[in-house]
């Protein structure tokens, strides 16, 4: 039992640090999209956090040899997980704040929600209704604030982007339940972060992206850095490890904290400046997705209560 609580409570720290990793990264790719191309960006990050993670193997003595039969598994992940996935951010964040990506982020457990439905067979409910009605009304309140006008949506290719890109990790995270590579997580980052950093080698070599990593001063890179080691590599090993513990609807209600993050992160990074229309819109993305997924509430307080009574036993 003891044990048990221990491990659960270690996941549930896996999970908050990885969070709080992609949530600072809206920021950091944001300060560097000024003077990089989305895939300069992108294949940078992803060969720092390949190479992070093979030292890492190295120094744990993880075995890199696969089964063939796990290869497409593999692909699929780095495809739709890391390659699709963060194009689709990066490219978003070209014309939207980073603190309403954070927000719109919060809506991937409405998608996992209703993939469930379509091709797991789940009944939607009148509590999910609600919630699926107050997520969009979030959403439509955070695309309307860049405006100005409280009543005018102003869905740009960033938001489209955006979202989308919620829809795709959605996917990769059902995936990711039903796939089951017998493997650890490690290792299964490694391959993802390489596979991302082929697909996006031929953009890099056609736009001369090594030109424009010149350009980049001290503090750009390291933002990099930090996208490379602790986003592309220590937050999606972390998020595995979760995964290893925790099922994976205990583990999306960590997503509720990264708009948070984020929303720290630009005011203090970037000095955004606090729109009241978004954060509010914000909220209720979150509230909308609490009532969706409404058996992670007292999942959390079940968390709370472990921590405590593994902290009163020590």
């Amino acid at each position: 039992m003891m044990t048990s609580m221990k491990k659960t409570f270690t996941a549930s720290m896996y999970a908050t640090m990885a969070i709080s990793f992609w949530g600072i990264s809206f920021v950091s790719t944001k300060a560097v999209l000024h003077k990089l191309d989305p895939f300069t960006l992108l294949v940078t990050r992803f060969g720092i956090g390949a190479l992070f993670l093979m030292i890492l193997l190295v120094l744990t003595r993880e075995r890199l040899t696969i089964s063939l039969k796990y290869i497409p598994h593999l692909l699929v992940l780095g495809i739709l997980g890391v390659f699709v996935h963060q194009v689709l951010q990066a490219t978003a964040l070209l014309t939207i704040d980073a603190s309403a990506a954070g927000w719109l982020i919060s809506l991937s457990p409405i998608f996992t929600v209703f993939l469930s439905m379509l091709f797991l067979h789940e009944k939607m409910t009148l509590s999910r209704a609600i919630g699926m009605i107050l997520a969009v009304v979030g959403v439509f309140m955070i695309t309307s604030a860049r405006s100005g006008q409280p009543f005018t949506l102003t869905l740009n290719i960033g938001f489209i982007l955006m979202i989308l890109s919620t829809l795709n990790w959605a996917i990769y995270s059902i995936l990711l339940r039903g796939l089951r590579i017998p493997y650890p997580a490690l290792v299964i980052t490694f391959y993802m972060s390489f596979i991302g950093f082929i697909l996006t080698t031929p953009f890099f070599i056609k736009n001369k992206g090594w030109e424009s990593l010149l350009l980049l001063n001290a503090g750009e890179w390291a933002h990099l850095l930090f996208l490379g080691i602790f986003v592309s590599g220590i937050a999606y090993w972390y998020w595995g490890k979760a995964h290893e513990v925790m099922v994976a609807s205990k583990v999306s209600m960590f997503l509720y904290l990264e708009p948070i993050t984020t929303l720290l992160a630009a005011l203090t990074l970037l000095h955004e400046r606090i729109n009241v229309t978004s954060v509010f819109g914000g909220v209720i993305i979150i509230v909308g997705v609490v009532i969706v997924n409404g058996q992670l509430v007292p999942s959390l307080l079940r968390q709370i209560s472990a921590w405590f009574f593994i902290r009163t036993k020590e």
